[in-house]
């Protein structure tokens, strides 16, 4: 059975890259690996693929930057060719991005069986574009893997069969416990940017509800603004083109608690959020990291497709500054006790063995 990985952007890389190591060790079993170019800077792409110890990428479709329907269209065709071209028997993909999207596409194109990896999250906001995605994968694929109860459950309501729909857990536990005693081995993130561990707040925002939203991008800047605790702030280059674009960077570099940084290799990030105080995040995979290296977090969205971390690892707070920094503030005073209660919590996305269960389910069905 030869295998076709399709991913594009940094947090597919993340999520798959023990699924892909197992694949490419088993025998019997053919890998292809293909690239949408989705993320195609170096810090987001290449630079991760180096970390995590993939196996080196035959097939780039390079599709870079440009609008939605363009970039779909783009990457289909050439996923068509390339998967073609190698003989595939099966497409995987992973989340709910647009090299998502285009890879179920691509497979359901050529008559081949597609599983979906992190299938059946919901946030219910009808009109984002990851809610579009991660709903039209779902029906496209033939396999569905749900991460936790829930998602399986929002499978079923959809009015999934199923008979495809398969409880299996959440890649990204494997791939943090793999990496974290590399990431404090090897990382100097800490020392370089005079961060002391348990006392700095960790910022990531790039979202397109937050970062395209010119009032709810300065919400967040405002929020930051009221921060007393030391803060590091890794930005994607969509949002700095947006802080540009909203005449908003000035204002973040001028927070004297506030270090501004380009994007971190995984080491690098892991390292710092698992040695943060809190952290502020707009991100899916970091609500599900957090629950492996015990930190609280601060969801700034309206909602989330991660409900299992609501009330307990962290708390959906919108974008109101003062709703954010009142937050904070809590969360630094009860720091102690808030850890302790966390440290006790299971991660609620599996015990670690999510890939293992995925390729097995394959094998058994399409080896």
């Amino acid at each position: 059975m030869k295998i076709a990985v399709v991913f594009g952007t940094r947090p597919e890389i993340i999520k798959l890259s023990v699924l892909v190591k197992l694949a490419a060790s088993s025998p019997g079993v053919g890998l292809e690996i293909i690239h949408t170019g989705q993320h195609y800077s170096y810090n987001l792409s290449e630079r991760f693929l180096e970390d995590l110890g993939l196996p080196h990428i035959k097939e780039d479709i390079a599709v870079g930057s440009m609008e939605r329907l363009d970039q779909l269209r783009r990457m289909v065709a050439g996923l068509e060719v390339a998967l073609e071209n190698a003989c595939c028997d099966l497409v995987t993909v992973q989340g709910d991005t647009n090299s998502t999207l285009a890879g179920a596409i691509a497979g359901r194109n050529l008559s081949l069986p597609v599983a979906h990896v992190e299938a059946g999250l919901r946030c219910f906001s009808p009109l984002m574009v990851e809610e579009i995605n991660r709903i039209a994968v779902d029906r496209i694929s033939d396999v569905c893997f749900a991460p936790t109860p829930i998602a399986a459950v929002n499978m079923e309501k959809d009015g999934l069969d199923a008979g495809k729909v398969f409880l299996v857990g959440n890649t990204i536990v494997e791939t943090v416990r793999e990496s974290l005693e590399t990431a404090h081995r090897r990382s100097r993130v800490l020392a370089e940017y005079e961060l002391e561990k348990d006392r700095y707040v960790l910022i990531t925002a790039h979202r397109q509800e937050n970062v395209d939203d010119k009032q709810r991008l300065k919400n967040l800047v405002r929020a930051f603004e009221l921060i007393e605790l030391p803060m590091i702030y890794p930005v994607h280059p969509r949002t700095l083109e947006r802080m540009v674009e909203f005449e908003l960077l000035h204002r973040l570099e001028a927070i004297s608690n506030l270090t501004l940084t380009d994007p971190l290799s995984y080491f690098d990030f892991l390292e710092l959020a698992s040695s943060s105080r809190l952290i502020i995040t707009d991100s899916g995979g970091i609500q599900e990291e957090c629950t492996v290296y015990k930190k609280p977090i601060i969801v700034v969205r309206d909602s989330t497709e991660r409900p299992e971390i609501v009330g307990t690892f962290g708390q959906v707070i919108g974008s109101d500054p003062e709703a954010i920094s009142e937050e904070v503030r809590r969360l630094d005073d009860k720091y102690r006790e808030i850890t302790a209660a966390l440290d006790s919590l299971p991660s609620p996305y599996g015990d670690g063995k999510a890939s293992e269960r995925i390729l097995e389910t394959l094998l058994r069905l399409y080896g």
